[in-house]
């Protein structure tokens, strides 16, 4: 199949950009970064526009930048995020995060911009955001602001982004040193959307007892969930086994995921339960205990 008629508008500013958003709001306006999720729906004409404003040829939106933690601009590829020093240096967490999102060739289009305007529930760098208190920027005809994660999903698909403001950069948080940290997700075939994932970090003291805790869900609500239970129960106990095993499962037993065709509610408490404990560990052990 191919998409309806639209008309495309090639911008080269933000301002630009956001003008466009403005002027044809009532007419079904989206943004074109990667497309690597807006295309398909169009083509298969399970959604329609009348209007794409293109943003690749917007050159500040295209940069990473390494200082308090790290600016990503919004049409950053998901591969220069992947294979980037500096994000490695400062984030590996997100550098392991981005690798398991689809395939190369997906990556190689996909935007780091897109992918959290998209707020796919089951997506890598929303639960990103979420676990590690990221934020947003954006501009609109008021000017900017920024957008903290919490904040910013609101539903399935769904942000408080305002119609006619362009997400321009996502920040994230570098990681201490010495924090442990891990990327769990469990999918049907390498490259499938994660049926569950589960990303932590941890802090040790010098006798192995946990100073700080961070555990985040994607694929198990309508948007990426921090666990409470689980940070609490971490915080002051001493790296073992046998807790992280106990810390699963009391953090998936109060999930309420939905079933769908990829799994029941059931089997995606189970997983969580099981790459909680996996993701633990794995979190402990770069953090410099093996347990």
């Amino acid at each position: 199949m191919k998409p309806a008629e639209f008309e495309h508008h090639a911008v080269d500013s933000v301002e630009e950009a956001v003008g466009l958003l403005t002027e044809l709001a009532d007419d079904d306006v989206k943004v074109l970064a990667g497309g690597q999720s807006l295309v398909p729906l169009l083509a298969l004409r399970l959604a329609s526009v009348g209007h794409l404003v293109d943003v690749n040829g917007v050159t500040e939106l295209a940069t990473i930048a390494d200082g308090d933690g790290l600016a990503i601009g919004a049409t950053v590829r998901h591969r220069q995020v992947e294979r980037s020093p500096e994000v490695a240096a400062a984030n590996p967490l997100l550098a392991a995060a981005v690798r398991r999102i689809g395939h190369a060739a997906i990556r190689n289009r996909g935007t780091i911009g897109g992918t959290v305007a998209h707020a796919d529930p089951a997506a890598e760098l929303p639960a990103v955001l979420t676990l590690l208190d990221g934020s947003v920027e954006v501009r609109g005809t008021g000017g900017g602001r920024t957008i903290a994660a919490a904040d910013l999903f609101d539903g399935y698909f769904t942000t408080t982004l305002e119609p006619e403001e362009l997400l321009t950069a996502v920040h994230v948080p570098a990681l201490p040193a010495g924090t442990g940290w891990a990327v769990q997700q469990f999918s049907r075939r390498s490259g499938d959307y994660g049926i569950v994932t589960v990303l932590a970090t941890l802090a040790l003291d010098g006798d192995g007892r946990i100073s700080a805790a961070r555990v985040a869900y994607a694929g198990v609500d309508a948007v990426p969930l921090r666990s409470p239970v689980a940070e609490t129960a971490l915080v002051g106990q001493t790296a073992s086994a046998e807790l992280w095993t106990a810390v699963g499962h009391d953090a998936a037993v109060v999930l309420e995921p939905a079933s769908d065709l990829n799994g029941s509610a059931e089997y995606r408490r189970h997983l969580a339960a099981t790459l909680t404990a996996r993701a633990l560990q794995q979190a402990s052990e770069r953090a410099g205990v093996r347990a």
